[in-house]
């Protein structure tokens, strides 16, 4: 399939990598330089999501698929092409080399013209489809599972960097943890003083972390409290 991608940020490289790397032909343009596509079957707009509305006016209408690959829009900023479609990809795409390998095999939410169901089985991802109504909870849950992660590991490092270590000695907790969510659950997987409603243990951490962490510490640990609750709750059902 010929696509064009408009976008060579970290999305467009990505995609552009994944894509020829299944065989489809793919030609790259700036979002200055529109005014070059011509013959394609996809026209993927891969541009920040504030400019998806303007980028796609300013996209001559044609024949081909018009989609955008963001998570918080649906087809209305494409309203102009007579085939508008989106997919967006559950990965995190850091480069393009590291993103193209996540996009192999990725769950994808779609929707609009089925061009982009043909274009996510090409690349060997699985198929997620939700109403209009559901697309902003789910970019919302996207974004606390990828980037609230890294938020909760940046408070880590500086209490780490506090007791003179550092975040690596810690991340093989974070692994693990994440293995036992994987395999058990979250809510059988908490532990730890909150799990426990060990609130000595939980006040002696306080007194002990900078003040700068403490609202953070304390957020968490209710968010743990409500996990252990409602398990207590499910355990006497």
């Amino acid at each position: 399939m010929r696509i064009a991608i408009i976008g060579m940020g970290r999305a467009g490289t990505s995609f552009a990598t994944a894509l020829r790397e299944v065989g489809h032909h793919v030609d790259t343009f700036h979002h200055d330089e529109i005014d070059r596509v011509s013959s394609a079957a996809l026209v993927l707009l891969c541009v920040p999501d504030d400019a998806l509305e303007s980028v796609s006016n300013d996209l001559a209408r044609g024949e081909y698929v018009v989609a955008h690959v963001a998570g918080s829009r649906g087809l209305r900023e494409l309203a102009k092409h007579p085939r508008p479609a989106f997919l967006h990809p559950l990965a995190i795409l850091s480069n393009a080399d590291i993103g193209a390998e996540r996009l192999l095999g990725a769950r994808f939410s779609v929707g609009g013209d089925e061009l982009v169901v043909e274009v996510v089985r090409s690349l060997g991802g699985s198929v997620l489809r939700l109403p209009d109504e559901q697309r902003t909870l789910y970019h919302a849950t996207a974004s606390v599972a990828a980037n609230h992660v890294v938020a909760l590991l940046g408070h880590v490092e500086v209490l780490a960097e506090a007791a003179g270590l550092s975040l690596r000695d810690f991340l093989p907790l974070a692994e693990q943890e994440l293995s036992d969510v994987r395999a058990v659950g979250a809510s059988r997987a908490l532990t730890g003083p909150a799990s426990r409603a060990d609130m000595a243990t939980i006040d002696a951490h306080l007194e002990a972390i900078p003040d700068s962490e403490r609202s953070t510490y304390v957020a968490m640990a209710n968010a743990a409290f409500e996990i252990a609750e409602q398990r207590r709750l499910a355990s006497h059902a």
